[in-house]
């Protein structure tokens, strides 16, 4: 290649090149600046794989209707789209007639709807021309409102669905999930309903439910291949042939876990309990059916089936590593951690008791009530923990801070001093 060449930049390469550069384009402004360039860019734009519409993209051009226009042009000329990506402002009458145009080629599809469907009166409607693609894989959907089922029939093909910052009906998002059969990952985030969700998916191997506020909430799901599970904002949970599950985490930010109802979880290896209040029939159902588990998390503050809110009951501390024998690594967090520091916790502590796989322990202090029996928890967990490696005490927003106060966090420095090769104080 000689010195003219070199000097000729992108001209200089071969046509096959330069379109496969151009290609990797998906942004719509560096894709529109492009195409100003040289006709024999603009002539690359039908073999874009994916256009990005940013929000703010079209704010100085006049907004949605100069926006309209110009996905209009582009989805028109991208004849080889797979993927979409909208997230400025758009017209919702518009959209079917974009899916119309590329819905034998499209597999992805993510649409930003709360500004553009926020002058509809019937936001539902919209959604249903998404049916024109109907090889659509992944499909995500922000800031919509489903009062009704949308009526995009069956998405065989779809694998991933995610909805977040939704307001949803619950008869109208399970007819919504149940049209896509094949899902192996659904994700509903931050989103607000009431009601029941009640979701069979066979092939689903990665689920996120977060539903927000305080409405009242019951879940039912049936997925034999699960693996990750992660549910927040039900007060009744039901799990049915869930024993392929790894990873679970169920909480509830405001108001009750009323009742939780699983089988046997023999590949369980993490598990996290959050909220503020749980039943304490809950509670129990879960770890008994967790008994595999490897990693727990135990943050929640009180049980109590009512409004009263209330301390954990005494939990024998050999009867419950007994009942985890696979426990490696064990996070536990004020109530959890004074119940295994009551008057008869180490009631059965012998010298042939011995805890076989903890190897981290990290436990959030809150009070100084029961100190001694705190600290002598804390002295059984590393004495009889084997393989133990780290303990970590994390002393939090100690409610009590009067002498008692003082006296416990220096026999915790003194605790720590002790066993200094193990145990760490936050």
């Amino acid at each position: 290649m000689d010195r003219m060449e070199i000097d000729g930049g992108m001209d200089a390469l071969p046509e096959g090149v330069v379109q496969h550069i151009l290609s990797q384009l998906s942004n719509a402004r560096d894709v529109a600046a492009c195409a100003g360039v040289a006709r024999c860019w603009r002539d690359c734009v039908p073999f874009l794989p994916s256009l990005y519409f940013p929000r703010g993209a079209f704010d100085a051009a006049g907004g949605a209707a100069a926006a309209d226009d110009a996905i209009g042009r582009m989805v028109g000329a991208a004849a080889r789209l797979e993927e979409l990506v909208v997230y400025c402002p758009f017209t919702p009458a518009r959209l079917p007639e974009w899916l119309a145009a590329r819905g034998a080629t499209l597999r992805v599809l993510e649409l930003r709807v709360d500004s553009a469907f926020a002058a509809a009166t019937d936001k539902s409607t919209h959604l249903d021309c998404i049916g024109a693609a109907a090889g659509l894989e992944d499909l995500r959907l922000w800031g919509l409102t489903l009062t009704r089922a949308p009526e995009w029939g069956r998405m065989e093909r779809l694998r991933v669905l995610q909805v977040v910052g939704a307001v949803l009906r619950d008869t109208a998002i399970n007819a919504a999930v149940a049209a896509c059969p094949n899902l192996t990952d659904l994700a509903i985030l931050g989103c607000e309903c009431s009601g029941e969700l009640a979701i069979s998916l066979p092939l689903l191997e990665r689920c996120r439910l977060d539903f927000v506020g305080s409405a009242i909430c019951s879940l039912t799901l049936a997925a034999p291949r699960v693996e990750s599970l992660e549910v927040q904002g039900f007060n009744w949970i039901s799990l049915r042939d869930v024993n392929r599950l790894k990873h679970l985490t169920i909480a509830k930010t405001t108001g009750t876990v009323y009742h939780v109802e699983m089988g046997k979880l023999p590949e369980l290896e993490q598990l996290s309990l959050r909220g503020v209040q749980w039943s304490w029939g809950a509670i129990s159902s879960v770890l008994q059916c967790a008994s595999e588990v490897k990693h727990l998390v135990m943050k929640v503050e009180f049980c109590g089936d009512f409004d009263t809110l209330l301390p954990f009951p005494e939990l024998d501390l050999v009867e419950f590593f007994n009942s985890h024998p696979k426990l490696r690594k064990f996070e536990i967090h004020g109530a959890m951690f004074a119940a295994l520091c009551q008057k008869n916790s180490l009631k059965n502590v012998n010298s042939r008791f011995v805890i076989p796989c903890l190897e981290d322990i990290l436990v959030t202090v809150r009070s100084p009530l029961n100190a001694e029996q705190k600290l002598s928890t804390l002295e059984s967990l590393v004495r009889y923990s084997m393989r133990l490696r780290r303990m970590i005490i994390r002393i939090s927003q100690m409610k009590n801070c009067h002498e008692a106060g003082d006296d416990f966090f220096e026999d915790i420095c003194k605790f720590s001093y002790m066993n200094s090769d193990k145990v760490w104080i936050e």
